[in-house]
């Protein structure tokens, strides 16, 4: 059986200061995940899972190994290729919501598909743009600024412009870092609920075991190595 999202040998490095010895970030991981589940990496600062993650959505390169994404080898993807992936098939969160503070909650959402590689319709786009508001309860604040908005709404904006091109992989790396206890959980509730009702495969790097034990998989990193944990 094929797995949607297959990591085999994955090693990064990068170049050492003033032409030192490379510095490795982590060796060998293997990973898998199945289409439309959800997935947590946990573990200690340093260990690399942010890096994982960038080289799943295709930011950054591996040193070694493959990462197969439905059967596609993203790490022998050309730049071109590189560009249309992490538009079309990605979607991205980060801990910091990185909203365009000029530009309206709906505005905010539809951005991606604005700059990317589609030639949208515009009252379809605004349309889904506005179905994504609702979905993630926020329809009534679709023309403040971010300023105008809670912490959390503005991570739940940043949620709703991710899935603006209907991403195959949602990549969330430490989305409730900047948010209390209650709306850390209400995140990602949002999150396992749009995973359900989209068949978007979640990836989630956090450090909280009590957020990650909501998903399906749970992977850790420990002692250099990439494990998956029982629940």
């Amino acid at each position: 059986m094929k797995h949607f999202i297959e990591i085999t040998n994955l090693s990064k490095q990068y170049p050492g200061a003033e032409n030192g010895p490379s510095v490795t970030v982590f060796s060998n991981l293997c990973l898998t995940a199945e289409k439309g589940k959800s997935l947590a990496i946990v573990g200690p600062s340093g260990t690399g899972k942010s890096t994982l993650l960038n080289l799943i959505g295709g930011i950054d390169r591996p040193t070694r190994g493959e990462i197969l994404v439905d059967e596609k080898n993203v790490s022998t993807f050309s730049e071109q290729e590189l560009a249309l992936y992490r538009n079309l098939s990605v979607g991205y969160i980060f801990q910091s919501h990185h909203l365009l503070p000029a530009l309206s909650a709906l505005e905010n959402i539809m951005i991606p598909a604005l700059a990317g590689h589609t030639k949208p319709n515009g009252k379809m786009l605004k349309d889904r743009a506005n179905e994504l508001l609702e979905e993630v309860g926020l329809a009534h604040r679709a023309h403040h600024l971010p300023d105008e908005l809670s912490g959390g709404e503005r991570q739940r904006v940043a949620v709703a412009r991710a899935l603006i091109n209907q991403p195959h992989i949602l990549l969330a790396d430490e989305p409730t870092g900047a948010l209390d206890q209650g709306n850390a959980h209400k995140l990602i509730d949002l999150l396992l609920q749009l995973n359900h009702s989209l068949k978007t495969t979640l990836l989630v790097v956090t450090h909280s075991l009590s957020l990650a034990n909501k998903l399906d998989q749970v992977w850790a990193f420990e002692d250099g190595e990439l494990k998956e944990r029982n629940l």
